[in-house]
């Protein structure tokens, strides 16, 4: 039998194509292995993500006695550093609580700005919030969320027969809820007072409303 004189450089061929494509796959492979070695060394060279920590934020522009709600509500991580002392941390710590003072939309909730626990109204207690205005705005201006006061009362002068008027106890050892900023107005000039938000029965919110037309009233601080 003769041989095919094309058999043996086909043959040739093929082998010299088989050893190439298996060069190109080493390298290729050789490549792989190299880029992923480089980007594990750089990720090993990075810089740890700095450590941040979760504060609680006003959602929205909220205002002073407002009983804060999940809409009221955000979360913004801060630089340890630039976290404010007594910065809220937990939503749940919020929720529900009142604010003693206005927040602006972005501003952490500090503890300074939320009433103690359990000295609110609650559904359970039937206890509810009143304003009182204060004869003495410079008395309110002493006065904290959290302070227990007394209320009096006492005819406005001129009343009756002119003469020194008794002052008479309306609401005794009552919360003080929030006290809001007094801004210098005519009002306030002229000796109409301030208000303060109470803590109290229907009851005597119903007594203290009822007074605060006839009477100037004062507060007498218990305890804080």
């Amino acid at each position: 039998m003769i041989p095919s004189p094309h058999g043996p450089s086909r043959s040739g061929r093929w082998l010299r194509e088989l050893v190439r494509a298996g060069r190109w796959h080493r390298r290729l492979l050789a490549s792989g292995l190299a880029a992923g070695a480089t980007a594990a060394a750089l990720q090993a060279l990075e810089p740890p993500a700095a450590p941040s920590v979760v504060v609680v934020t006003a959602a929205r522009d909220v205002p002073a006695g407002s009983r804060l709600g999940d809409a009221d509500l955000a979360t913004v991580r801060y630089l340890p550093a630039a976290v404010p002392d007594g910065a809220v941390t937990d939503r749940h710590q919020a929720l529900g609580r009142t604010l003693v003072s206005g927040a602006r939309r972005g501003e952490a909730i500090t503890d300074v700005r939320l009433a103690a626990v359990g000295r609110v109204e609650d559904a359970t207690t039937g206890l509810v919030q009143v304003p009182v205005r204060i004869a003495d705005p410079e008395a309110v201006a002493l006065l904290r969320p959290g302070d227990i006061v007394d209320v009096l009362g006492a005819g406005s002068p001129g009343a009756g027969d002119g003469g020194p008027q008794s002052a008479r106890l309306l609401a005794s050892a009552v919360r003080v809820v929030t006290v809001p900023r007094v801004a210098e107005s005519a009002t306030a000039i002229a000796g109409d007072g301030a208000l303060v938000l109470l803590s109290t029965s229907a009851a005597t919110a119903s007594r203290l409303a009822g007074a605060a037309v006839t009477d100037r009233l004062s507060v007498v601080l218990r305890g804080r």
